[in-house]
């Protein structure tokens, strides 16, 4: 009979699903605010250097993450193909992340040191020189264009406040880091940090 006259009367029904709904919500976040991290940590992960952030930047800008993932998931088929799955202290410095879901191209979160520097030059220049069924498009003008360091310590700065443990030493020694290099430069040095951390099959 109490059942009943909670059911019919709708007042008490919102206020004891009110209740609930406060303590299950207290139950499952309250523990989260004693953690240090809800990301278990992975030995190797580092931050990006200025010149891997910029190349990180000109992958966002010429829209490599619409064809490639970085994020290989726990299957079979995955894990023979790219090696090991991703683990989420791989992405903890990404802002955004660059995990994607539309393959096109080969998942990248395991190409740091697969290939030469010079492979990844030929294959900006001319991807199907390399893989004849590429549907990539060319990058040439990457290597002729010099890389804009105007920003860099802004950014780094950015980062830093949203938990990039970047010091005052990296911030000032950025722009030296990146004179007298091209885009390419940079997209290649993001490129060779990518899955670095994680030991490839």
């Amino acid at each position: 009979m109490k059942h009943e006259v909670v059911e019919k009367n709708g007042l008490l029904m919102a206020v004891l699903v009110g209740c609930l709904i406060s303590v299950g919500g207290l139950v499952e976040i309250t523990p989260l605010f004693f953690l240090k991290s809800t990301i278990p940590p992975l030995e190797g992960v580092k931050p990006y250097t200025a010149l891997q952030l910029e190349g990180r930047d000109i992958y966002i800008r010429e829209g490599c993450y619409n064809c490639h993932s970085q994020m290989i998931r726990p299957f079979r088929a995955e894990t023979e193909r790219y090696g090991p799955y991703s683990k989420p202290a791989e992405s903890m410095y990404d802002h955004p992340f660059q995990w994607g879901s539309k393959r096109t191209g080969p998942d990248l979160a395991r190409v740091g040191g697969k290939y030469p520097d010079s492979w990844h030059v030929q294959h900006m220049y001319d991807p199907r020189s390399i893989v004849p069924e590429s549907v990539m498009p060319r990058y040439p003008w990457l290597a002729e264009t010099e890389l804009d360091g105007s920003l860099i310590r802004t950014k780094m700065k950015v980062m830093r406040k949203l938990g990039v443990p970047y010091t005052d030493e990296d911030i000032e020694a950025a722009p030296a880091d990146l004179r007298d290099k091209t885009e390419l430069d940079a997209l290649i040095a993001y490129l060779q940090s990518l899955g670095t951390a994680v030991k490839r099959r």
